[in-house]
């Protein structure tokens, strides 16, 4: 399940990521300022210069560093090149080529349902799923990199072949990445629920998501989610609810737990202390005017 201490930049501003190179504006001085217009009329260099690029709407995380233990780095670096889906990038450490689509039956060495868990964080459902499931493909999208080592270490532990994991801003990994109609099913756990009212923006259920979303569902296919946040929660079905291209496949107010997600200390630890659990399942549907 993913991490709640990424955020995201709104909408506007440069990413923060601590590992892209700083931008133009950020290496600039203020304390020496441009010089005058040459005399001769050649165009002075920051109007030849690419300007930054930004994205133009927040994602929902801000990557930090954290530190991994020696077990991780071992596991990292002797089998992440087995599971991690080279991604090319864009402006962003964390962004993806819209040029670029990759071809899931290449990258598994076969064609197979796919399921791609956004958020994964240390990859406790989807490694299970993959362990019990392996006539299916798995997808993590995660940009915590710890919680990466981790599921690459335990699913090398597994011996797992049909699991990958990709480090990218999933909505990008949705919309252009993956091609149109790949997935077989979404599964969004726990996701950071932003619950400062300055901060509900952040959110990646909003407005807009279903779009994303229905692009890369197959006919058919499913979307799952699960909050441990009512307001979320509320939101969440509310957006799925008035997308096109989506029914419920639940009756009354919320689905019965998903028994494909294994319990996670997460998730327990919550029920203890009384917090419920929200599942939701919704259908892909052709479009009105598909």
């Amino acid at each position: 399940m993913p991490e709640r201490d990424e955020s995201q930049q709104p909408t506007g501003e440069p990413t923060t990521d601590p590992t892209a190179e700083a931008t133009p504006a950020q290496q600039e001085s203020p304390a020496h300022p441009e010089p005058a217009q040459p005399v001769d009329g050649t165009p002075r260099a920051s109007e030849t210069s690419p300007k930054p690029r930004f994205r133009d709407a927040p994602v929902s995380f801000v990557r930090r560093s954290h530190r991994m233990s020696d077990a991780q780095e071992k596991a990292w670096e002797e089998n992440s090149p087995l599971y991690l889906v080279e991604v090319p990038r864009s402006f962003a450490s964390t962004s993806v080529d819209p040029e670029v689509e990759v071809d899931p039956a290449e990258l598994f060495g076969r064609a197979a349902p796919l399921t791609v868990e956004i958020g994964s964080g240390q990859g406790h459902a989807i490694v299970h799923a993959a362990s019990a499931h392996p006539e299916r493909n798995f997808l993590a999208i995660e940009v915590y990199r710890a919680g990466l080592a981790r599921t690459v270490f335990n699913a090398h532990s597994a011996g797992l072949t049909n699991l990958r994991l990709v480090d990218a801003n999933a909505p990008e990994v949705l919309s252009t990445f993956l091609p149109a109609g790949s997935v077989d099913e979404v599964w969004i756990f726990f996701p950071d629920p932003w619950h400062k009212k300055r901060h509900t923006k952040r959110r990646m259920v909003k407005e807009g998501f279903p779009e994303v979303l229905h692009r890369a569902l197959s006919d058919g296919g499913r979307v799952r989610l699960a909050s441990d946040w009512e307001d979320y929660a509320l939101q969440m079905r509310g957006v799925l609810d008035a997308a096109d291209g989506f029914e419920r496949e639940f009756d009354g107010e919320w689905a019965p737990r998903f028994d494909g997600r294994v319990m996670t200390a997460f998730e327990r630890k919550g029920l203890e202390k009384g917090r419920e659990i929200r599942d939701l399942v919704y259908r892909r549907t052709p479009l009105a005017q598909d």
